[in-house]
């Protein structure tokens, strides 16, 4: 095991009781509770960490936060294996395996590093350049070796063995980050009365004063008052990743690594709903561009100051830091006072003059005027080529760090459309004018001082609870006694004509990239990010970006704000997929619907299958062992003496209002105003575009109301469909419609005894084919709950549909089985439904299939003379009147012992068994009345014969068939009207 070679004695905000073992590439190291993975491998000495994008160039750490874009870790292993981790915010546990990735054969000798000697033509737009010939196909034959080669990580396919949690929350005021002005934010709030979310990514609060030796005690005053307020919800380790409509904002919290126990969810996303955001997201460090920028050992200068005093942490003995501002000052006099060679390279041609005789009295060496032009080192930094006033001079170095600048952490700010504003005197872009409700504060301001930041978040936290109404008399809160910082002196300015000046780390993109793309034509920043991958890696250009606008600013001639900014999207971070579905996985992928008369199915053997998101008895095992044996027995049943159905998912809706009639006369292709009441008509509803869209039957209850079923998986659609034309289409019509599936329990009984039955069953009703003809209503009760009994059969046997209140099912349901025993009355399933209504010919989802007409249905005659309802103009388009049009045949199979298939297609004699033939079955069955296989289909109208071929191709298969009619049985309705 590696020793912390690179530990100081002393310091930073660990916890050194615990030591941590993890595994880097196999090889076993140790670290502190307190420490992240990229810490404790900088600790343990480890500088070289992963391979960049596309030309396998070694990289170590850039940064110590979410921005970092090289040091990107597989952890974990198996199932658990997670790629592109940024070891900078992966919080170290014991056990921990991390791997480095987008390497082999291993990190230190790669392969595929050859890739820079060819980094001249494998420049941006490389891809669309090179893969597009020699022919029009050679692209499918590169892809295979392009997506092969491309990506970072490789995850897994193995079922995760995690558990994962989704919630919503809601607070009055919710603060984003936990720096000096997010503490100061959520500390002002809370003492004003208001209820507090206090949102932080790290897993300790603090954001730079975790870096600032002299802010300890200050921290710790305000994180303890924080954590003990009743009003104060802290969560740490949760990064807010999107804002969205009315103040919401996703949250995604990681795990306490420790603390977790089997069974916990790994990751909790939360849809947080505040009535007022105070944004204090503070900013990042920008990178400087120069030759050779990237090698492991050039590092952010705020990203060697928070290895240094927050992690105790000595990262090089010889340090070179080149800055454009004051803030590299206080690393410089650290790391001096620590006995470490110091020089700095200033951009800026004077400076103040206290600070330059601080670190100087340290021992640091300090150049004006003078710009980093190279670094040298294969695996590591070795020396440093500077360019100044004196002339240039190379100087050996172990770490680099570079400043040119802060970038506002403002992506939140930006989710809902708010346009950033660029201010040159701090060459950054900060937050535009936010919308009521919204406040930021600290660095996201443009801020750097740590006293202003304080300032800023108590105003903004007091503004935020005023706002929601607590007005109460606070205390102010004093600054940590900490040297403030200044803002940039000088603009950094990327210096053309340096090679291998990286601009995106993570997806090897170059100042050379950039004039390329200029040069090219694609000057819209937009354009500039697509053809050169800028900003599209997992870091999202965080680091890059500026830098990325100012060179194309000065290769246009023009300002910053005039070359314009990339949209800021949602995620802020990447989101496990996991997290977002939450515990919606597998059966709870979707809620699951259970009729009121489900406990009896199970409890009398019926066999359950899902049916959109409805459990519903596929068939019931009294009847046979397998569905092919029970389905038969099932239809024969009903087709000589009775069967119970629960029809409870049918899709039921109220529709009423004065203009109902008129309402379901345009929704309805076949007419309803001259509905009488208590009857019931078959309706079809069409799409805009004249397709079919769903059917049903509606029964007038009332003068103006009436009562809808749709199909089962059409329920939703349907009401969502009448809402939006009572919205936008007619919304002068006085109608209201609701569902009221969930308040009704159906079921239909169908066969010769069911009017018998029913008779018994329902005594105090009049059922008598005089008073409750075909396609009518009758009302009642059953044990107090309303009860309606519908005439209409779907099995053409004579049938009713009895709903009765959803409370009353299951006894209304046992009570049917116990008068119709007698009879023979037995329930029966979907599956035996579905087969009862192939022989009847009653078309179903397999026809409505979104793609068919009424013509094409055989309902043409409905709506022959009728005009003005949804679909009309469009159903008499030229192409569906074709004479090769697909309508509704039926067909029966004449080969002995074969069976038809769905989704088999259809031939006529003599043609060539290719292609998508002259139409498909869609619904087969084997009918005990006509002792073969049968089924329905849309076959092109213009085939002559009576003779098809059935193939299905995926077994090999090939049936003929003779096309009938697709009614099957009693196609004059005799017995449905018996």
């Amino acid at each position: 095991m590696t020793s912390n070679k690179k530990r100081l004695p002393s310091g930073g905000h660990l916890d050194r009781s615990q030591v941590l073992k993890f595994t880097f590439d196999g090889e076993v190291f140790s670290g502190y509770k307190g420490d992240t993975l990229a810490s404790a491998l900088l600790a343990n000495g480890v500088t070289l960490v992963g391979r960049s994008f596309k030309y396998h160039r070694p990289r170590g750490f850039l940064s110590a936060g979410a921005e970092e874009p090289n040091a990107l870790l597989t952890i974990g292993s198996g199932a658990r294996r997670e790629p592109n981790i940024p070891a900078t915010t992966a919080e170290l546990s014991s056990g921990l395996e991390a791997f480095s990735q987008n390497n082999w054969p291993s990190l230190r000798f790669d392969l595929q590093s050859i890739n820079g000697l060819f980094s001249p033509i494998l420049s941006s737009g490389f891809y669309y350049k090179t893969f597009m010939g020699p022919t029009r196909k050679a692209w499918m034959f590169y892809e295979h070796f392009i997506r092969k080669a491309a990506g970072l990580g490789r995850g897994t396919i193995e079922v995760d063995p995690d558990s994962y949690s989704a919630r919503d929350d809601f607070t009055e005021v919710a603060v984003v980050g936990a720096g000096p002005a997010g503490l100061a934010a959520a500390t002002a709030a809370a003492q004003a009365g208001a209820r507090v979310v206090l949102i932080e990514q790290d897993f300790e609060l603090g954001g730079q004063l975790l870096s600032e030796p002299g802010a300890t005690t200050w921290l710790d005053a305000v994180r303890t008052n924080l954590l003990t307020m009743p009003n104060v919800c802290v969560m740490n380790r949760t990064v807010a990743f999107g804002h969205y409509d009315g103040n919401s904002l996703a949250l995604l919290e990681e795990a306490d690594p420790v603390a977790t126990k089997p069974g916990d969810a790994r990751k909790i996303f939360t849809l947080l709903r505040a009535e007022k955001i105070v944004f204090a997201t503070g900013a990042i460090e920008r990178p400087m561009v120069f030759s050779n920028n990237d090698r492991p050992g050039v590092m952010l200068n705020s990203a060697i100051r928070t290895y240094l005093n927050r992690f105790a942490i000595l990262p090089g003995r010889n340090v070179v830091i080149s800055t454009v501002d004051d803030n590299a000052y206080a690393l410089a006099y650290e790391l001096a006072s620590k006995g470490v060679r110091v020089t700095v390279a200033d951009t800026r041609p004077s400076l103040n003059p206290v600070l330059l005789d601080r670190v100087r009295n340290a021992g640091a060496e300090v150049h004006l005027e003078t710009h980093i032009r190279n670094v040298t080192g294969g695996l590591a930094t070795r020396s440093v080529q500077f360019s100044g006033k004196s002339g240039t001079t190379s100087i050996d170095c172990d770490v680099v760090g570079m400043s040119g600048g802060w970038s506002p952490v403002l992506h939140l700010t930006s989710h809902q459309g708010v346009k950033p504003t660029y201010r040159s005197e701090i060459d950054a872009f900060v937050p535009g004018q936010l919308p009521e409700g919204q406040f930021v504060a600290g660095a996201i301001t443009g801020s750097v001082a740590t006293t202003q930041a304080v300032m800023e978040g108590l105003r903004a936290g007091r503004s935020a609870a005023a706002a929601v109404g607590y007005h109460r008399e606070i205390a102010d809160l004093a600054a940590p006694d900490i040297a403030d910082s200044t803002g940039p002196g000088a603009v950094h300015k990327p210096a053309f004509g340096q090679r291998k000046a990286f601009i995106d780390f993570q997806m090897d993109v170059t100042l050379d990239d950039i004039q390329l793309a200029q040069r090219e034509g694609y000057e819209a920043i937009e354009h500039l990010k697509r053809y050169t991958t800028l900003g599209m890696g997992t870091d999202q250009g965080k680091t890059s970006n500026i830098s990325a606008l100012k060179a194309m600013a000065e290769l246009r001639g023009t300002t910053v704000p005039a070359t314009g900014t990339t949209t800021f999207r949602p995620p802020y971070t990447p989101v496990a997929i996991g997290a977002l579905a939450g515990r919606a996985i597998g059966v709870h992928f979707r809620p699951v619907r259970r009729t009121p008369m489900h406990d009896w199915h199970i409890a009398n053997g019926a066999e359950m299958v899902e049916v959109g998101l409805w459990m519903r008895p596929w068939f019931f095992r009294e009847f046979g062992d397998d569905v092919n044996a029970a389905y038969v027995n099932e239809m024969r049943l009903v087709r000589t003496e009775a069967g119970l159905m629960d029809i409870s998912t049918l899709g039921k809706i109220d529709v009423q209002g004065p203009d109902a009639a008129t309402f379901l006369d345009r929704v309805y292709a076949n007419g309803f105003a001259s509905l009488k009441l208590g009857r019931a008509r078959y309706g079809v509803m069409l799409r805009d575009d004249g397709i079919v869209f769903d059917d049903g039957t509606t029964t007038r209850v009332g003068q103006d109301r009436y009562f809808m079923t749709t199909s089962t998986a059409k329920a939703a659609d349907v009401l969502s469909w009448l809402e939006f034309l009572l919205d936008s289409a007619w919304s002068d019509l006085r109608v209201s419609v609701s569902s009221i599936t969930d308040e009704w329990a159906g079921m239909s009984i169908a066969g010769p005894n069911a009017h018998a039955i029913l008779t018994e069953a329902f005594h105090g009703l009049d059922v008598s084919g005089e008073a409750l003809p075909h396609m009518a209503m009758t009302e009642g009760t059953f044990q107090g709950s309303a009860l309606r009994i519908l005439r209409l059969s779907y099995s053409g046997e004579r049938a009713y549909e009895i709903y009765v209140g959803a409370s009353k099912g299951a006894a209304a349901w046992e009570h049917i089985l116990d008068i119709g025993s007698r009879r023979g009355l037995k329930p029966y399933g979907v599956e035996a439904l579905g087969a009862l209504r192939i022989e009847k010919g009653h078309v179903a989802g397999p026809e409505i299939d979104g793609r068919t007409t009424l013509a094409d249905l055989g309902m043409g005659r409905m709506v022959a003379k009728r005009t003005g309802y949804v679909g009309e103009a469009l159903s008499r388009r030229e192409a569906f009147q074709t004479a090769n049009r697909q309508r509704v045949v039926g067909l029966q199979c004449i080969d002995t012992g074969k069976r038809l298939r769905g989704g088999a297609l259809l031939f006529a004699p003599g043609d060539p068994l290719t292609g998508h033939g002259r139409g498909r079955v869609t619904s087969t069955t084997f009918s005990p009345e006509l002792g073969c296989s049968i089924g329905l289909g849309l076959l092109a109208a213009d085939v002559a014969g009576e003779d098809i071929i059935a193939s299905y191709p995926m077994k090999n298969e090939i049936v003929r068939a003779k096309i009938v009619s697709p009614i099957f049985l009693d196609p004059a309705g005799e017995r449905m009207h018996a």
